[in-house]
């Protein structure tokens, strides 16, 4: 995302331009490549809806909005006081607001607290799962290893873990089936083990955003690798076997239990979820490398 601005107009317009500015910042163009009709907001939602088309892209209502979750952008109108309503957007499971250009304060409220009135996610119009290329080998270390044994618990800082197939690092609430997000029908790829990159951390505290590793709520703080790159590939943590499945992407929970403000810098940059495929012994300094 990209920070835009309100557009200038009349007042009567504000909904309709603070929704251009949500659907410019998802979408990364400036607003002024926007068409803004002078219209209605849904007058405005057909011309955005075929300039998206252009591109590939689409407005799709959702007809739930309060329980609505999917990890991708989101533009939601919400009902303010005395009958105005404003556009936020929103990112992350459980989401929260990332854009508010008409109302600051909403910024990193849960969209669930939130009186919506309308709401669309931003997709892509191909669904075509291409395969991605395999890159070069990647290496790194382990900076640092963490457990929490329940969910919401404080995470603790280990030297040693002991890494189980299927299951995690022992010790953790995901290991134990008790984390927040522990799938509750059976076991899906991905819930094992989380990795961030302390680069990550480094940039944010530069840019003034105190948040140490235990308050990525992460098992495995990694240095020198990117872990955006093993998903889809497998890896090595010292001789535990692992398979990246996705990207960790922050949400509204981490942003309540870590403090505000951290929804929006680590989106795309929340670090790797993945899956342990054999059992060993992790510690600080060990390799990480793709395989």
């Amino acid at each position: 995302m990209i920070d835009v601005e309100l557009p200038s107009g009349p007042a009567s317009g504000a909904r309709t331009r603070g929704f251009a500015a949500c659907l410019a910042s998802a979408t990364e163009v400036p607003v002024t490549d926007l068409p803004l009709p002078e219209e209605d907001l849904a007058h405005a939602l057909g011309a955005w809806r075929t300039w998206l088309a252009e591109h590939g892209s689409g407005l799709v209502p959702i007809a739930d909005p309060v329980r609505f979750q999917w990890p991708g952008w989101w533009i939601a109108v919400v009902a303010r006081p005395a009958g105005a309503e404003v556009a936020v957007l929103a990112f992350g499971t459980p989401p929260g607001v990332v854009l508010s250009p008409q109302a600051p304060d909403l910024l990193g409220r849960a969209t669930a607290d939130l009186p919506i009135r309308a709401a669309y996610a931003v997709a892509s119009l191909d669904p075509v799962l291409r395969r991605r290329p395999v890159g070069a080998d990647l290496r790194g270390t382990v900076e640092g290893l963490a457990v929490a044994p329940a969910a919401e618990a404080p995470m603790q800082l280990l030297d040693v873990a002991q890494a189980a197939a299927g299951r995690g690092l022992e010790g953790d609430r995901y290991a134990l089936g008790a984390g927040t997000f522990t799938p509750r029908a059976g076991r899906r790829p991905g819930y094992d083990l989380t990795l961030i990159a302390a680069e990550v951390l480094d940039e944010l505290a530069a840019a003034g955003q105190d948040l140490d590793f235990a308050g990525t709520r992460r098992n495995v703080l990694t240095r020198g690798v990117d872990v955006d790159a093993l998903v889809g590939r497998r890896f090595h943590i010292g001789d535990v076997l692992c398979e990246g499945r996705r990207l960790c992407e922050p949400c509204v929970h981490l942003d309540r239990l870590s403090g505000p403000g951290l929804l929006r810098p680590l989106i795309h940059r929340g670090g790797l979820r993945a899956d342990v495929l054999t059992d060993g012994e992790i510690r600080l300094g060990a390799p990480v490398v793709s395989v």
